[in-house]
């Protein structure tokens, strides 16, 4: 079936494309486990500072899964079991990437699309953007992992709003829960959400990774050890930290080499 996942570099910025443009980029099988193998080797790339997720063209993010390949793909518990396994390790590999990760959410963001665009670190839409999780209306269940992922950024009350009532939302609805950090024209969606990668990139990045790290440890309801809080002062033996001080009291832009 057609589908791909699509990874281009632009200096330390990499974008990830959702691209399956004919079923507004419904994921299937195969671009599921693109999404793992590229956000795994992603995480290896030294020299990069902040990851774009997108869909290609402009008329969607992600409309979930691609319903038609459940017959052959998702149609019954073990079939199921299998496919939940790649579709957990997609939404791992982008929660556990060390990079920051923005969602440019363009009109649609359903289904798999809004668990994907929650795994990410930030996420700016179009003002048309429209979310939602219809699965109750498939006899499907969001999987306990994957309202996790939703839970973690909406709450447990506005998850279970998603999810039981299964209606498509507004933008304005999804800022209201904080399901989006940002929701401008949607014709500034690129702009802004490049624009915000640029702004990442520009700082130290290693900063950029303990700030991810130290927001998924904060999601952790047990409490901070000493070593957690000893880690919140390693930042103060990297060359990034004697360049960007050094650089504030010259009076200069800092160039950060991520050491």
């Amino acid at each position: 079936m057609s589908g791909e996942i699509l990874t281009a570099h632009t200096g330390h910025i990499a974008t990830v494309t959702l691209s399956a443009p004919e079923r507004l980029n419904a994921m299937n099988l195969a671009m599921w486990q693109g999404i793992a193998e590229a956000f795994s080797d992603l995480d290896g790339v030294d020299d990069l500072r902040c990851i774009i997720l997108r869909g290609a063209s402009e008329k969607a993010f992600a409309a979930g899964a691609d319903i038609a390949e459940f017959a052959a793909e998702r149609f019954d518990r073990d079939s199921a079991r299998v496919y939940g396994r790649v579709m957990a390790s997609a939404l791992e590999a982008i929660q556990n990437c060390r990079h920051p990760v923005v969602a440019m959410i363009h009109g649609a963001c359903v289904g798999g699309g809004l668990e994907l665009a929650c795994c990410c670190d930030l996420r700016i839409c179009g003002e048309s953007s429209r979310f939602g999780v219809p699965v109750k209306n498939l006899g499907l269940v969001v999987a306990l992992n994957e309202m996790q992922a939703v839970a973690s950024v909406v709450g447990r009350a506005n998850a279970l709003e998603i999810a039981l009532e299964g209606r498509i939302f507004d933008a304005q609805r999804a800022l209201q829960m904080g399901l989006v950090n940002r929701v401008v024209a949607d014709d500034t969606v690129t702009a802004e959400a490049e624009a915000t990668a640029g702004r990442i990139a520009q700082g130290a990045p290693l900063v950029a990774r303990w700030h991810k790290q130290f927001a998924r440890r904060l999601a952790d309801p047990a409490p901070l050890s000493q070593a957690d809080i000893e880690e919140s002062y390693a930042c103060f033996d990297t060359e990034d930290f004697q360049t960007g001080y050094k650089a504030f009291l010259n009076k200069e832009k800092p160039e950060f080499e991520g050491r």
